[in-house]
């Protein structure tokens, strides 16, 4: 690949560089700047103190979506979103709102798990990566896999065998196959698209998953079942049309019966001809390190990449599916078990965990950002102007499609999985039970609404995550499953349209 940086540039660029750093700004950007700033100011102006925000709590999200279309940043479009929101909350004191917000979050339970999973699997795979056993895996695998349509099924079958986490299935499975990938000449956008396929899509579709333990606790607490929270999410399993329609559809993309679409197809033309990595990819360097391995038995390094995975599945799903403590078990196993072999020392490694750490700062401040957003729009009260707004037109039969639309949209604009549903299913499922809606298809919509968003969303940690691990910027990754992932909520939303009026 043709080196088109500066001659002051270094090889390896800052997790923080941008991404284009070639290009000066324009007065285009500026215009995009002033533009929002004026509509800000003109809707704090408009709207009453003290009553509710209405169709202006929308607002911030359609201000990232915007940013981040026409900048191709993520995290700045995440911040301007946030800014704007709060200026909308407190345009009198939005600096101390920003500053209130921030400590809420950085105190969140759930950043600090992210900061240890993600910042630990960061590590473990730098050591993989730095012992050379990844590059020994993707030898071994290259013996087995002889077509680039193999190399394709064997990613995406690798992922849903991962099932238990979706952010170890976007780590784990990208580190195991990308320089595979690379060989046939697949674009690092196509493989991102398949690790993200096979991460929350996936997830939900088994009941021994984080998804499943956290989303059956809340269906029990929420009154949404008189037995078990997970009797009543395993019956939903066969509804969670989303997850059944993203795994088709990336199975088709992985045999070649799905033709490559829009920006998608620009990227695999420049993969074929001799450029998997994307220009400006935090994945750039990776290649010349390989190099710099040190090279074992053959069978020695698949053996030494294999076990670290083994323990670390099995180690989470020993500790109640707790992917912190079964990082934390990998991570030390990996270490006794390079040292005994004197594969690195351990300074090596140490060093591969702090630059593994290092290279998840980027999708790190991305999701602590999305969780800011988040809070932004949860005061706004944009879930519950959704559902409001949509609520007159609200069918029985019409139920579970519309919870999918709605939902999905909430999701796919906070990029909270999670965190949206704390709100809404205390809302959703009384409205079923008045109506007479079978609750297994309710929690299909629900659930089919979270993993889409996940999916789509361009800021969900999951997103990030499966960007970060291919090698691609988010924006590159968002992009390029798009027209996937349309199709996909196409799909779905007929299939519940139809089971509606089927069933109820």
């Amino acid at each position: 690949m043709t080196n088109t940086t500066s001659p002051n540039a270094t090889s390896t660029p800052h997790p923080f560089a941008p991404s284009l750093p070639e290009r000066r700004g324009t007065g285009r950007t500026m215009a995009l700047v002033f533009s929002l700033a004026a509509i800000v100011v003109g809707l704090t102006l408009y709207h009453d103190a003290g009553t509710e925000f209405g169709w202006i709590s929308l607002v911030p999200s359609l201000i990232v979506l915007v940013v981040a279309i026409a900048t191709h940043r993520t995290l700045e479009a995440l911040a301007i979103g946030s800014l704007a929101g709060l200026i909308l909350l407190q345009p009198s004191d939005y600096i101390g709102e920003l500053a209130d917000i921030s400590m809420t979050v950085m105190m969140d339970e759930t950043i600090a798990w992210l900061i240890l999973v993600c910042g630990l699997m960061g590590g473990f795979i730098a050591m993989l990566e730095k012992s050379g056993c990844t590059l020994s895996f993707s030898h071994f695998m290259a013996r087995l896999v002889k077509t680039r349509r193999q190399s394709l099924l064997s990613t995406a079958v690798l992922g849903v065998l991962i099932f238990i986490d979706d952010y170890l299935n976007a780590l784990a499975t990208s580190a195991a196959m990308k320089r595979l990938t690379d060989r046939f000449g697949v674009s690092r956008e196509k493989l991102a698209y398949i690790v993200d396929s096979t991460a929350a899509p996936i997830c939900v579709l088994v009941p021994l998953s984080t998804w499943a333990v956290y989303f059956a606790e809340l269906l029990e607490t929420n009154g949404a079942t008189d037995g078990s929270g997970m009797a009543l999410y395993i019956q939903s399993i066969p509804f969670m049309l989303y997850g059944w329609v993203a795994m088709g559809l990336v199975f088709l993309v992985a045999m070649g019966m799905m033709p490559d679409l829009g920006p998608m197809k620009a990227a695999e033309a420049r993969a074929r001809a001799g450029q998997p990595i994307p220009d400006g990819a935090p994945d750039a360097g990776m290649a010349d390190a390989d190099d710099q391995t040190r090279h074992t038995s053959p069978w020695i390094g698949v053996l030494n990449f294999v076990a670290p995975m083994a323990v670390l599945i099995g180690a989470s799903a020993y500790f109640e599916i707790d992917l912190l403590k079964g990082v934390i078990t990998a991570t030390l196993f990996t270490i006794v078990l390079y040292l005994i072999q004197r594969l690195a020392t351990f300074a090596t490694l140490m060093d591969a965990i702090m630059d593994g750490f290092r290279t998840m700062m980027l999708p790190l401040a991305i999701v602590a950002v999305g969780f800011v957003l988040r809070e932004v729009n949860d005061q706004l009260g944009m879930t519950q102007f959704m559902i409001d707004a949509l609520a007159p037109y609200i069918t029985p039969a019409l139920l579970p499609a519309i919870i999918f639309v709605s939902m999905a949209v909430v999701v796919f604009a906070t990029g909270s999985s999670w965190g949206v549903f704390v709100i809404s299913i205390p809302i959703v499922v009384p409205m079923a039970i008045h109506m007479g809606a079978p609750m297994p298809l309710v929690v299909g919509a629900l659930l089919s609404a979270s993993s889409f968003g996940s999916h789509a969303c361009f800021f969900s940690d999951s997103s990030v995550l499966s960007s970060q691990g291919s090698g691609v910027l988010p924006m590159q990754h968002a992009l390029t499953q798009l027209p996937y992932t349309l199709i996909g909520a196409l799909v779905t939303t007929l299939g519940f349209v139809g089971l509606g009026y089927w069933l109820v």
